[in-house]
């Protein structure tokens, strides 16, 4: 039975199995589809989307210098957009900045800090302006294993980035978005904020948070905005990998991954608030 990097078996992801991985374990398969409330994304309106042109924006994205971030961060500035991102590293954000160009700018921000964010928040503002779309990704996972035997200290680090981290960051941007009536905020989730799996209960919590904590925040938006829970899909990150191992390399790399999701983030708008929604090219 395939093995995770610390030694838990392989689970269910997405209801999709990875070989030998238990067939009848009792494990619930996560949703490989949005809710039937409100407009689904289907395959013919993904191609749609693929064919627009879509207006310059200013993108806010956290946990920008690697995995989803820095591919989004990525294939926004390819597209032309303005891209702000943060993470802590300034080595690997100087990289990041090499392959944007002047599309990019980025500074070196901890979301566990309020007072950090909301620094970075109100220098983007006089200087760069309101974004358009925040997309508060900077997430970390808990060591697999059984809950009780997760250390305080970690479940209390997956709290402050995963949640606290979040709303930090829409305490910072959000406000100006507000008094301007427009744009859209999308906060990461994941197959794990919608179902649940052994071994990664902190994480589980973090994310069924994010989903409740975005669609109450949804109801709370004025007209013309909107804020989104999104679950990413399955991407062979260093966050999988730690729970998968080798057998992460089943599936997109985040390069691959950001192509079409920076273009279904781009197509977001009021009408998608509230909405949890997954990445199309997860599904299909």
């Amino acid at each position: 039975m395939p093995r995770s990097a610390f030694g838990v078996k392989v689970i269910f992801v997405q209801g999709i199995r990875l070989p030998n991985s238990p067939t009848a374990s009792g494990w619930p398969k996560l949703p490989v589809a949005p809710p039937r409330e409100g407009p689904p994304f289907a395959r013919h309106h993904f191609s749609l989307e693929k064919r627009r042109v879509f207006a310059m924006k200013k993108i806010v994205i956290t946990g920008a210098s690697r995995g989803l971030g820095r591919a989004l961060a990525l294939e926004f500035a390819r597209g032309g957009h303005a891209v702000a991102g943060c993470a802590r590293s300034q080595a690997a954000l100087d990289k990041l900045a090499a392959k944007t160009g002047p599309q990019g700018r980025f500074a070196v921000v901890d979301v566990c800090d309020p007072q950090s964010v909301e620094h970075w928040a109100s220098e983007l503002r006089d200087q760069w302006g309101v974004p358009d779309l925040l997309i508060n990704n900077a997430a970390v996972i808990n060591t697999n294993g059984p809950l009780w035997e997760a250390a305080v200290d970690e479940f209390s680090r997956v709290i402050d980035v995963n949640i606290k981290g979040v709303f930090h960051s829409i305490r910072a941007f959000a406000p100006a978005m507000i008094a301007r009536r427009s744009g859209v905020i999308v906060n990461l989730s994941s197959g794990w904020g919608r179902s649940t799996s052994p071994d990664v209960a902190v994480y589980c919590a973090s994310k069924w948070a994010i989903e409740g904590l975005t669609r109450a925040l949804a109801q709370e938006l004025p007209a013309g905005m909107a804020a989104v829970p999104l679950n990413p899909g399955i991407i062979d990150t260093d966050m999988l990998r730690s729970c998968f191992g080798s057998n992460a390399s089943a599936y997109p790399s985040p390069q691959a991954w950001g192509i079409s999701a920076a273009r279904f983030l781009l197509g977001l708008e009021e009408r998608h608030n509230g909405q949890p929604l997954t990445v199309p090219s997860a599904v299909e």
